[in-house]
């Protein structure tokens, strides 16, 4: 028997939505925010635009691997390295070093955005004089974001709003004009960021250099946290720049 209410709804889970130009980027990069959006009961998302197969798979080149062979392997590392960090990763295979940007590849990115609705985007920043690929990544993934929002834009799935975008911390930070904004506390998901990392072998030579940046990006969160907030000795920790500004109700 009705009692005059309406049945209560479950609010949809928020959404993460990750643009990364290569297979092993989001790990790296953004593996701790992932792990804890996907911690809280979150939706995350990878958009992979590439393998990272001829560029950032020395070892398996090395070892006399044909490019198919390569591709293969570097997905199914992606594959164990989402899963471990709690994510869903789907795979443009757009073909990296170069990766070309193209019309058809940022409105596949816009089809993403309209399917998983994202409240918050990752991806690459501006900037990266060493590899080409990351800034192509950026440029597509901030295009269909605006895209994505624009009723008149064709193509299937509800417009986004405006998802506010963090850009995660490149490999040579201070060449990339990269300013750590906003520090990322992820002590408690490091042992899992660190799980995924050792999914890809084909990158083992930065397995210690990711681990040396959370410790030295988790000094510099405790020191801009001050004394009283209780956090951990061996705070762990990542950085992101925002592009856009912050929306707020009060300055904290």
């Amino acid at each position: 028997m009705s009692n005059g209410h309406a049945p209560a709804t479950t609010p949809e889970p928020r959404s993460t939505l990750v643009v990364t130009a290569h297979a092993g980027d989001f790990v790296w990069r953004a593996g701790g925010a992932i792990a804890l959006a996907a911690a809280r009961g979150e939706k995350v998302t990878i958009a992979c635009l590439t393998f990272g197969e001829r560029g950032e798979s020395a070892k398996a080149w090395r070892e006399g691997r044909k490019l198919d062979e390569i591709k293969a392997i570097r997905r199914d590392e992606a594959e164990r390295a989402a899963a471990v960090l709690g994510a869903d990763v789907r795979f443009f295979d757009a073909g990296d070093y170069p990766l070309v940007e193209s019309a058809e590849l940022t409105d596949r990115l816009v089809t993403v955005y309209r399917d998983t609705q994202p409240d918050v985007v990752l991806t690459h920043p501006v900037d990266d004089p060493y590899n080409g690929d990351h800034p192509a990544a950026n440029r597509m993934a901030l295009q269909a974001r605006v895209l994505a929002q624009a009723i008149g834009y064709p193509g299937e799935g509800e417009i986004i709003g405006a998802p506010p975008v963090f850009y995660f911390e490149p490999h040579q930070p201070e060449m990339s004009g990269f300013k750590p904004e906003v520090l990322l506390d992820i002590t408690e998901v490091w042992d899992t960021k660190r799980e995924a990392m050792e999914c890809l072998g084909a990158q083992q030579h930065l397995w210690a250099y990711y681990t040396d940046l959370a410790v030295r990006r988790g000094v510099q969160l405790k020191r801009n946290a001050g004394p009283n907030l209780g956090l951990a000795h061996n705070t762990m920790a990542e950085a992101y720049m925002r592009p856009y500004p912050q929306i707020a109700k009060e300055l904290a």
